[in-house]
């Protein structure tokens, strides 16, 4: 357990005495000059990544040469790009790059990048801002956490298989019943035009295809729903609606320099369009909300530890790096006792009403 001092190492804004000549350049597009790295982020990823993809496609490497460079093409992809990729194409969906006078380019990321890294068109968009953060992991959110025992393995696999293998249709029947046709669109013809591109795309080549597209697409979706479990693994039965009752916050983390300060995800739930670089500060602002309302917060911890803490029930190891706010306990026994608590799956009574009536 970690006493809290009010600092936090996690990136803020800092401008610049001067811009160079090619930072003024990119800002005239740029809705907001604190989006600048992600434009030289992009820049990483056409220059360097999708060349390397180009190549996996000709004819330059064959057999255990074209086997090594697909190897390191994935391990690129996984360790520098997919993670930090994912988290800017969130921000951008709650906060378009580009201005409103140059918005054809804000169709770049979702229509010719994001493939690359598991994505389809505009079906994040639909998913993550048109319904999880409508209905904030409750009962109608389709990736809800909360049915689930949240330390389980099992009940996670369950969670991601049902993401994996219904999740695009009860995505779909979720907006047809609120009528919201434009979302419901794009969900289903995002979904549609990367299982069509792909096929194309393997009458190309089909081992290069399974590399470059669609290998992503599968562990994209098993991080992304990792990562939401995690998020929204600490649960408070009473207050389940209470962003800071229902989601975790990770400070002081390495995470959160390389994926744009993700780790403040009650911040995030709160103001969703509020800039990434604000996160840090807003925390420390309100710091004794998260006092008030038993919220969970981490240090030097990032998504992927917590899950396997979780996992491995490593309740010790969690303990070690809660941040006690406000002095709320005084020993490991008690935030052990008190996290546990937190992931006790809810029964949907009114689910089950409704079925014995139909």
């Amino acid at each position: 357990m970690k006493s809290f001092n009010n600092e936090v190492t996690d990136p803020l804004f800092s401008k610049p005495d001067k811009y160079s000549w090619i930072d003024r350049r990119i800002l005239k597009y740029l809705r907001d000059e604190r989006d600048l790295p992600f434009v030289y982020f992009i820049f990483k990823i056409i220059f360097l990544l999708i060349p390397f993809a180009v190549v996996l496609y000709t004819n330059v490497l064959s057999g255990w040469q074209w086997v090594i460079a697909a190897i390191v093409y994935i391990g690129i992809v996984i360790i520098f790009f997919l993670g930090k990729f994912a988290l800017m194409f969130h921000c951008t969906a709650h906060r378009t790059l580009f201005k409103k006078e140059f918005d054809s380019l804000n169709y770049f990321l979702p229509w010719l990048m994001a493939p690359f890294f598991g994505h389809m068109a505009d079906t994040y968009y639909s998913h993550h801002v048109g319904m999880h953060h409508a209905e904030n992991n409750l009962e109608d959110d389709e990736s809800s956490t909360m049915p689930y025992q949240r330390d389980s393995f099992r009940d996670f696999l369950s969670y991601w298989g049902k993401f994996m293998f219904s999740g695009i249709y009860t995505l779909v029947a979720y907006f047809k019943k609120r009528s919201r046709k434009k979302l419901m669109n794009s969900a289903w013809q995002g979904e549609a035009i990367f299982i069509v591109f792909s096929v194309l795309m393997c009458l190309i080549n089909w081992q290069a295809t399974a590399c470059v597209f669609i290998f992503p697409y599968f562990f994209y979706r098993f991080v992304a729903m990792m990562g939401n479990w995690v998020q929204h693994a600490f649960i408070d039965q009473e207050d389940p609606s209470n962003s800071y009752k229902n989601s975790i916050t990770c400070i002081n983390s390495k995470y959160n320099w390389q994926c744009w300060n993700d780790g403040y995800h009650v911040v995030h739930h709160l103001k969703q369009t509020m800039h990434w670089t604000e996160h840090p500060l807003h925390f420390l602002k309100t710091v004794d909300n998260y006092a008030l309302n038993n919220a969970v917060v981490f240090s030097k911890l990032d998504y992927v530890a917590v899950w396997l803490f979780l996992m491995f029930k490593r309740y010790d190891l969690l303990a070690k790096n809660f941040v006690n706010i406000g002095n709320r306990f005084s020993s490991d026994e008690e935030v052990i006792l008190f996290l546990k608590e937190r992931l006790q799956p809810f029964v949907f009574h009114s689910r089950d009403a409704e079925a014995v009536m139909a």
